[in-house]
């Protein structure tokens, strides 16, 4: 298995494109383009617990390894989703210091956690790996949490001060909503909401992250110091690639 936690904390930018088809073969696609990373998102994209084993399987053996969006904070679908082998899990709408807490203990085998131990699952090479895998498991497999809402950022240097959560990622689209300004990533106070991010991320020793809603927001969040991105989607991008060929097809019919 490769990882991606030791890169992510020295503070490289990191990049990822979200796999939400439920499709191994979009992720595939995405680490063949060499993307650094792969956002599977279990929370919003269309696929289950069947096809999340081979979108991680085609992770595992690629140059693009899985952080799983998982679609809620329990201590079972981490144990399930890790031990399939990914590299690492990012929470949705995590609002206070107790559920990152929650979190950042069912990434973790005990002492320093709950999640329960198997030798088999492919995340140790079907008992093949074990030993090396539960040794380096608790430092090697990345902790996102997602922080979506006003209450979230209210919280937010409480939240970065918890030992175990390595990056607060921004939804962005949630937290205008949140903020009653949907999608108005420009404003002020929007900006201001995600430089409270980042500079609590500064303050504990974590890493901001954050998905851009166009291409046009990466430069000047690069400035602000957001250091992990998702890109974009194989959803979002196959619907817009299709749209526009439909158009030139279009044309063409005059």
């Amino acid at each position: 298995m490769k990882f991606i936690r030791e890169r992510v904390l020295s503070g490289e930018r990191m990049f990822s494109i979200a796999a939400q088809l439920g499709s191994s073969l979009t992720v595939e696609m995405i680490s063949n383009a060499g993307f650094d990373w792969t956002w599977i998102d279990c929370e919003h994209g269309s696929g289950d617990y069947s096809e999340l084993i081979h979108q991680v399987q085609v992770a595992r053996l690629g140059d693009a390894p899985a952080v799983v969006r998982i679609p809620a904070n329990n201590p079972t679908i981490f144990k399930r989703t890790l031990d399939l082998g990914a590299a690492g899990i990012m929470v949705p709408y995590v609002n206070t210091a107790d559920e990152a807490k929650q979190a950042a203990l069912s990434m973790r085998y005990q002492p320093e956690g709950i999640r329960g131990v198997a030798g088999s699952p492919p995340c140790s090479g079907f008992a093949q790996n074990f030993d090396d895998y539960y040794a380096k498991a608790n430092d090697n497999l990345v902790t996102m949490v997602q922080i979506e809402t006003v209450e979230g950022v209210a919280n937010v240097d409480e939240i970065a001060a918890v030992p175990g959560v390595d990056v607060l990622f921004v939804g962005p689209m949630d937290l205008s909503i949140s903020m009653g300004m949907i999608k108005q990533f420009k404003n002020p106070d929007f900006e201001a909401n995600l430089d409270k991010v980042v500079a609590a991320c500064k303050k504990h020793g974590k890493i901001p992250g954050i998905l851009t809603p166009t291409m046009e927001f990466l430069p000047p969040w690069i400035e602000k110091g957001f250091s992990v991105f998702v890109v974009g989607s194989d959803s979002i991008n196959l619907a817009k690639l299709l749209g526009d060929l439909s158009g030139q097809c279009a044309e063409l019919k005059s």
